[in-house]
Order: C-alpha cells, then sequence, then structure tokens
C-alpha cells in the first residue's frame, strides 16, 4: 500500500484584490500556517457546487465585511506547500472587484482589516504572490 503521506494534495481556492476609486487595496491580517501574523488578500475555499466567481466574492465578504462586484478575472495562481506532512498544490483564482458596501465585519479567520495605498500594501504583503498580483494591477480598476 502506498504512504498516503507521499500522496499530493490538490486544493482549489479563489480571492479578491479589492480597489476602491482612490486606489486603495483591502487587506487582511490573519494567522499562518505556524499562527503568525501574515498580511494578504481575501481567499478561500470553494464550497460543493460553487464557481470560482462566487467563492471570490463570498469569501472577501465573509473576510473583509464588504460586499463588492467582480471587474475582471486575473491571472491564476499556483503554488506548493506543506501542511501535516503532505505536499499540497494549490491554484488560486483571482479576481479584481470595486467594494460597494460595507455589510458587516470580518469573520473569526481574519484578525484586521486594512485600507491602504498600493506602495504600503506591496511593503505589508508577505507572500510574492500576493505582491506579483498587486504589482501587475494598473492604479485604476
Amino acid at each position: 500500500m502506498p504512504d498516503s503521506g507521499s500522496r499530493v494534495v490538490f486544493e482549489f481556492s479563489a480571492g479578491g484584490l479589492v480597489l476602491d476609486e482612490g486606489g486603495r487595496v483591502l487587506l487582511i491580517r490573519a494567522r499562518d500556517l505556524r499562527g503568525q501574523p501574515v498580511w494578504t488578500l481575501p481567499k478561500g475555499a470553494l464550497v460543493s457546487g460553487e464557481t470560482s466567481a462566487d467563492a471570490a466574492l463570498r469569501e472577501v465578504r465573509e473576510e473583509t465585511g464588504y460586499r463588492c462586484e467582480l471587474v475582471r478575472e486575473l491571472a491564476p495562481v499556483t503554488y506548493w506547500f506543506r501542511r501535516q506532512g503532505r505536499q499540497v498544490k494549490k491554484t488560486v483564482r483571482w479576481y479584481l472587484m470595486k467594494p460597494l458596501e460595507k455589510v458587516g465585519e470580518h469573520d473569526h479567520e481574519v484578525d484586521e482589516v486594512l485600507w491602504t495605498d498600493k506602495e504600503d500594501a506591496l511593503s505589508r504583503l508577505r507572500y510574492d504572490s500576493d505582491r506579483r498580483l498587486l504589482g501587475g494591477i494598473a492604479p485604476d480598476p
């Protein structure tokens, strides 16, 4: 029987790069796999029967408290990491979004939500893939 710890786990998520009319970026401060605080962009796993676009809008609403609308799909990002001894290959479909209204507070997975300018966001974001995504966006959505 093959070692189950050597199998690759494939995961699919969707998220939003939210820019307001002034070009500010919406960031979240969450916790990484080691429990350390990390500034990142809102994203999460798809639930059964959900499209990537619907998942991205839902995750942004849950993690930031903002209801948004899609502007356009961005390039997907794929990366590898280890969790509980297993290799995980995660693909995230990203969407450029604009905020419509604040509809609530962020959920328990998020410690803080922050609107900031692009330069500050680039300095705060921990993950290279997040910085590349933001860096490739023109100032006006």
